[in-house]
């Protein structure tokens, strides 16, 4: 439940369209509804405007399934990450509705059309086509919660040339996402370009000494330009969300 159901539902018994009593039943479920398994927080989005999202990564596709039902019938709109195609492929037939984003690794489902929440542009930063799946987490996030977002990829700093050709679309951002593995340099050349907040996200993408993203997230930690955050390593969803706060001030 968000702000906007709540509202109307308010509205309803004031109105004398619904009795106190039916608003109580529909409210019954708050602020969480236990599964046993789960507690699903139904007041996530009237607390951080957004309902909770659905991690798939080491749930079993019949709990994932359920948590997105319970979802749905609150009129939520469903985020889940970290699905693999497998685990797509077993609840399918069982989430009414359910869009899944290959490259991305996650699922949708929207119970109205999103609204523009955004005030200016998310730009997604990429330094390689390795990258993708955890920029493609991060846009995908930042979409669902109502941004307008750009993707610029594979920029990486071996090829410092493709990022300065896009200077102008640096520029024009309101918040940046930059993603990279290997050394994690690209979010400090990014962030010495422009005079907006960077969010950085260290990828597990890299040989051995990049030691699964722990040199790009100490790299990204060290930056000596001004304006970079930085998130866990491969947190795309954690980058996206951040941003999309930014966006709404």
């Amino acid at each position: 439940m968000d702000a906007e159901v709540l509202t109307r539902l308010l509205e309803a018994v004031r109105r004398g369209r619904l009795s106190a009593r039916q608003a109580l039943q529909r409210l019954s479920h708050l602020p969480f509804e236990d599964l046993g398994f789960a507690k699903v927080d139904h007041h996530r989005a009237l607390r951080q405007g957004f309902p909770e999202v659905v991690m798939g990564e080491g749930k079993e596709p019949a709990q994932i399934a359920a948590i997105a039902r319970t979802l749905q019938r609150r009129r939520a709109n469903v985020l889940i990450t970290r699905l693999s195609a497998a685990k797509m492929a077993r609840i399918r037939g069982k989430v009414r509705g359910l869009r899944y984003h290959v490259r991305a690794r996650a699922a949708t489902w929207s119970a109205r059309p999103i609204r523009r929440h955004g005030r200016g542009s998310i730009l997604i930063v990429c330094a390689g086509t390795s990258d993708i799946p955890v920029a493609e987490e991060a846009a995908l996030t930042a979409e669902m919660m109502g941004n307008r977002v750009e993707r610029l990829f594979d920029v990486g700093v071996a090829g410092i040339h493709r990022l300065l050709e896009n200077r102008s679309r640096l520029l024009a951002a309101t918040v940046l996402i930059v993603v990279a593995g290997m050394e994690g340099a690209l979010p400090s050349v990014v962030a010495g370009m422009v005079d907006k907040p960077v969010i950085a996200v260290p990828t597990s993408v890299g040989y051995g000494a990049s030691f699964q993203g722990i040199a790009a997230l100490l790299g990204m930690l060290n930056s000596c330009a001004a304006g970079v955050t930085v998130v866990n390593i491969d947190n795309g969803f954690g980058a996206g969300f951040a941003a999309s706060l930014i966006n709404r001030v």
